[in-house]
């Protein structure tokens, strides 16, 4: 096992992954910007190192200044967290150079899981079922119209190096064809310096649905079932539960067998998350996510495995902790990422916090860093924290989880527990009835929160 552990990354997954740490006796070494050396994780680590100024450029993703820091400290690994480097292939490549260990994937299935187009190909041979479309990148719009026309319209153009709804454009009939595929091709390439595009199939009304699992890297994996992220904003999920309300066991059980499989085949290391559309009862692979992700807490919450702990545990070598006959999916979460955003406009609202006070009580969760006083700084993402709860039932989750909305106060900024207020009470999330574009529905029809 490893003794210390730098946490590269900021927040409350750099908080969660101390926690972690302290857990397992794992000393810990705090990295951070200028603007965040008040930051709880700094506060809270055994050690702290600053990387330089606010842009992450500078710091949080400076690999020589990582890796000063590994060395100045000590740090036998470091674990990424989510977002940054947490996806970088070179730089788990890098870390390895210098006999650093990183709590993560291995960098070959980083980087194949990070290209969309190899990802799908890698995903059919391993017997994942995929959304019908383009084979690779498309470079010829001659090609594209045939390949839609092949596949049918409504059609959708991602970018096959991105992510986060960047470079993805909906083209309903071919006369809208060229200008979604310029229109892609440009965004993708101001995003990831890429601009090869690949077409899908458009499902009108599917869920977002994804798969949690972890490897050993030597052919073992287990799946922890599902998750359920079709409340998104512009492609960003908002409000994450399991399970699902739309599956029942025999179809949990059938994707997650599948899932579990094709990582076995691939022999796939640490925590990773398969995610799929589903419409009329069948699966499509849209990408694999290579690193632990924001709603991870829903799945801890049903299962009672520390996602986090066993991710340290598989990267030191360590064999897993449980097996598939092990899980059960216990009750049932939501999960409510709180921005600090103004609820309706969703602009930005970064600033101290004047006052903070987290609602508790029985099966209530709170993943964050922020404290009274705090200021929230401009330059990163707004995430003030995760809101979690956990209930015997669904109704009875959302309950607490209205009652726990009610208990929140944040001021000082804004934040979206407004719109969270909101959709616990509507009857649609009540009954589960929402598709990916359910929340974008909602809020253009409700300027007002």
């Amino acid at each position: 096992m490893f003794t210390k552990i730098l946490i590269a990354n900021r927040g409350e997954i750099a908080l969660r992954i101390l926690r972690a740490c302290k857990e397992l006796g794992i000393s810990t070494v705090a990295v951070h910007s200028t603007a965040d050396a008040d930051a709880m994780h700094v506060k809270l680590a055994d050690e702290s190192v600053c990387i330089g100024p606010p842009p992450a450029k500078d710091s949080y993703l400076n690999v020589p200044q990582l890796l000063a820091a590994c060395e100045i400290t000590g740090a036998e690994a470091v674990h990424p967290g989510y977002g940054f480097l947490s996806e970088n292939a070179r730089f788990a490549e890098i870390l390895a150079d210098h006999h650093i260990g990183f709590i993560g994937p291995k960098p070959e299935h980083i980087r194949l899981m990070g290209d969309k187009i190899e990802a799908k190909r890698t995903a059919k041979r391993l017997g994942i079922p995929c959304v019908p479309g383009s084979e690779g990148g498309i470079t010829d719009d001659v090609d594209a119209r045939r390949i839609a026309a092949d596949i049918g319209y409504p059609v959708l153009i991602k970018a096959a190096a991105g992510g986060g709804g960047r470079g993805m454009k909906v083209a309903r009939t071919e006369a809208d064809l060229d200008v979604a595929l310029a229109t892609a091709r440009s965004e993708a390439k101001a995003a990831f310096g890429d601009s090869t595009v690949y077409l899908e199939k458009y499902l009108e009304k599917p869920r977002h649905i994804e798969i949690q699992v972890l490897g050993d890297g030597r052919g073992n994996a287990v799946h922890l079932g599902e998750r359920d992220c079709s409340l998104q904003r512009r492609h960003q999920k908002v409000w994450e539960e399991s399970p699902s309300p739309a599956l029942n066991v025999d179809a949990r059980n059938r994707i997650g067998e599948v899932v579990a499989d094709a990582m076995r085949k691939l022999k796939y290391l640490s925590a990773g998350t398969v995610e799929f559309l589903y419409e009329n009862g069948e699966f499509y692979f849209i990408e694999m996510n290579t690193r632990i992700q924001v709603e991870h807490p829903v799945t801890e919450m049903v299962t009672g495995i520390d996602l986090l702990n066993e991710q340290i545990r598989l990267a030191a070598g360590l064999p897993l902790s449980i097996t598939q006959d092990d899980i059960t999916i216990n009750g049932h979460a939501i999960e409510c990422r709180l921005n600090a955003e103004n609820p309706s406009t969703f602009r930005p609202s970064p600033g101290r916090i004047t006052y903070f006070h987290a609602p508790g009580g029985l099966g209530v969760r709170v993943d964050s860093a922020v404290y009274q006083g705090y200021t929230i700084p401009p330059y990163y993402d707004s995430l003030v924290g995760k809101l979690i709860v956990h209930g015997k039932t669904r109704n009875e989750c959302l309950m607490r989880l209205r009652r726990a909305l009610d208990e929140i106060v944040v001021d000082g900024v804004e934040t979206t527990a407004p719109l969270f207020r909101t959709l616990v009470r509507h009857p649609d999330i009540a009954n589960g009835q929402y598709d990916i574009h359910w929340l974008e529905h909602f809020l253009a029809g409700s300027p007002d929160i």
